[in-house]
């Protein structure tokens, strides 16, 4: 008989990088590539399908219960132990608790009911948590719920069962309401009044949108960027149709190796001339509003995650996989210095001051530097896990930092001044203890924050892959408010220019927004059952020029485009 099967140490390699790609563990996949010398074998260059490990894997659950099963009997029958890749099968009745993280229930929260989203198994998205920061992707369900509570569908066919909004609760002695007609869960709002001109898709990236954003001065251009290191300039029409695509897009694909060239983000400089570039490929590009190149440089040693512009926009900050961050003279187009502080990548950078900023790593550890000087200002620690994102607040005062080990710290970052001639030493330094933000079951991904008009409150919002988004006292730590809308990991979160709103948006598809003050969701938009991801946001605002709108960035290689103004529900709010 001739044997039929035959696995190569490259073939399982190639799919364990896969599978770190889909889960966002980019270290440990360019690692494995290294190490395993996976780009010198033919199978690196293969394709492998979203989820391939996974669905291998399960097979192999479901050859495993068959062999377990297959002579039947009572026990078999009533079976309901769940099956697992590192425990033996024990047929049991009583089914186990399991440890695994499960997805939040959807709850509607708000003034209409936004239908739950079957959740496939496994979600791609590529890169760095966003902002971002390192853009992770939906980590894969743990077999979350027991297969027979988990309905098999297909991914275009998600039907969903709204309980009618006039329906009351019975009891057993009451006639049974029947319940509403299933029907097909569709890409648009999730009300029937908003205005169908209200959204607008523009197509043109042929892979998966990444980042986006919008010119701060030149308040029609919009730049997006995807996997395919493709960099688009949309120039959006005049306010009489602020939706409306004015041209073809400007493009920009000077990358030599697109497969490795995924953007990580997108920056522009205060004065809305100059759009720095994040790649994937290690090189550092800033282009002009026409996409002519304005400076390149390939200084950085491993993959770009962050760009940055000082609030003067004299300098450009970047953060790398090689554990630097890059000071940049953008108007001598050089290197200014490179600080070399983090034992393992740096994530994220953010600036507190025109000559001052904090970088975060992997090493769980944030430090502060000023432009005039090589040595550490000041360094915290207390993280016990990865820390995805800083984020400084208006006042220049305080430092919020979020992570993989489920917390949000804020820091005190007012008076600092330039380190003594001794070492620095890692972890907390000086008196100052950090606010603890505790109560995200994952990783938290995201943070914003915001000041409440006519108030002196400083709050803050966290995104989190458990899918919630939660609203804190900075100063307390107190959780004034959680929303347990998305039904997957929240990846982008944006709060208003006037502080009044909140939207998020998440691997689920949804987008949503919320009133800050009334704490309610008032309107939501999904993006569809076919790579449903939605992974960031930009929102922009301009009185002077009549436009409110928001911009995102989509799974389903799409850049959306929301005039807020058209929707009746954010009107009457």
């Amino acid at each position: 008989m001739v044997n039929m099967h035959s696995i190569t140490s490259d073939e399982i390699n190639r799919l364990i990088y896969s599978y770190f790609r889909d889960s966002g563990f980019e270290h440990s996949a360019y690692t494995l590539v290294k190490e395993a010398q996976l780009e010198r074998s033919a199978v690196f260059k293969k394709h492998v399908p979203r989820g391939e490990l996974v669905e291998l894997l399960s097979k192999s659950l479901l050859y495993n219960e068959v062999e377990c099963h297959f002579q039947g009997g009572e026990v078999a029958a009533s079976c309901k132990a769940r099956f697992s890749l590192l425990e033996p099968h024990t047929c049991s009745s009583d089914p186990l608790e399991s440890d695994a993280f499960l997805p939040p229930t959807f709850t509607s929260t708000a003034f209409i009911n936004v239908p739950p989203v079957p959740i496939p198994l496994p979600i791609k998205t590529n890169g760095l948590l966003h902002e971002s920061t390192k853009r992770k992707s939906s980590p894969p369900l743990r077999n979350a719920t027991p297969a027979e509570k988990r309905p098999r569908k297909e991914s275009n066919d998600i039907e969903v069962d709204p309980p009618s909004p006039k329906s009351k609760p019975t009891d057993s002695s009451k006639k049974t309401v029947p319940k509403t007609p299933k029907k097909q869960l569709v890409q648009g709002p999730a009300d029937d009044i908003t205005d169908a001109s209200a959204i607008t898709l523009m197509s043109g990236h042929t892979t998966e949108v990444f980042v986006c954003a919008f010119n701060p001065v030149k308040y029609n251009l919009l730049a997006s960027g995807s996997k395919d290191a493709v960099v688009k300039i949309w120039k959006l029409s005049d306010t009489s149709n602020p939706l409306g695509q004015a041209g073809e897009p400007i493009t920009i694909d000077s990358f030599s190796q697109p497969d490795s060239g995924d953007l990580t983000c997108l920056s522009w400089n205060p004065d809305g001339t100059l759009l720095a570039i994040a790649s994937y490929d290690s090189k550092l590009r800033i282009c002009g509003t026409n996409g002519e190149m304005y400076f390149q440089s390939d200084k950085h040693e491993g993959p770009i995650f962050t760009t940055r512009f000082s609030p003067s926009g004299r300098w450009l900050l970047t953060a790398s996989l090689d554990g630097s961050s890059c000071l940049w003279d953008v108007a001598g187009r050089r290197l200014h210095r490179q600080y070399r502080s983090h034992e393992d990548c740096c994530l994220d950078i953010d600036w507190i001051s025109n000559d001052m900023f904090a970088s975060c790593g992997a090493d769980r550890q944030i430090h502060v530097f000023s432009v005039d000087g090589e040595k550490v200002i000041r360094s915290f620690g207390g993280h016990t896990d990865e820390i995805n994102q800083i984020k400084c607040n208006p006042s220049g005062t305080r430092l919020a930092s979020c992570s993989d080990d489920m917390t949000t710290r804020i820091w005190n970052v007012a008076n600092l001044s330039s380190p003594p001639d001794s070492i620095s030493i890692p972890g907390l330094s000086g008196s100052d203890q950090p606010v603890i933000l505790e109560g995200h079951k994952h990783s938290v991904s995201t943070i914003g924050w915001y000041k409440p008009p006519g108030t002196e409150d400083e709050l803050i919002a966290t995104g989190s892959f458990d899918g919630a988004t939660r609203l804190w006292d900075s100063t307390t730590g107190k959780c004034l408010h959680a929303f347990q809308d998305h039904r997957r990991p929240v990846y982008a979160l944006d709060v208003s220019p006037n502080n009044c709103w909140l939207s998020t948006g998440g691997g689920d598809g949804w987008l949503h927004i919320y009133d800050l003050k009334n704490q309610t969701r008032v309107w939501s938009w999904f993006a569809g059952v076919e790579k449903p991801g939605v992974f960031e946001i930009d929102w922009q605002t301009h009185s002077s020029e009549k436009v409110d709108r928001i911009a995102m960035a989509l799974e389903c290689r799409s850049v959306g485009v929301i005039d807020l103004q058209k929707v009746t529900a954010m009107i009457k709010s």
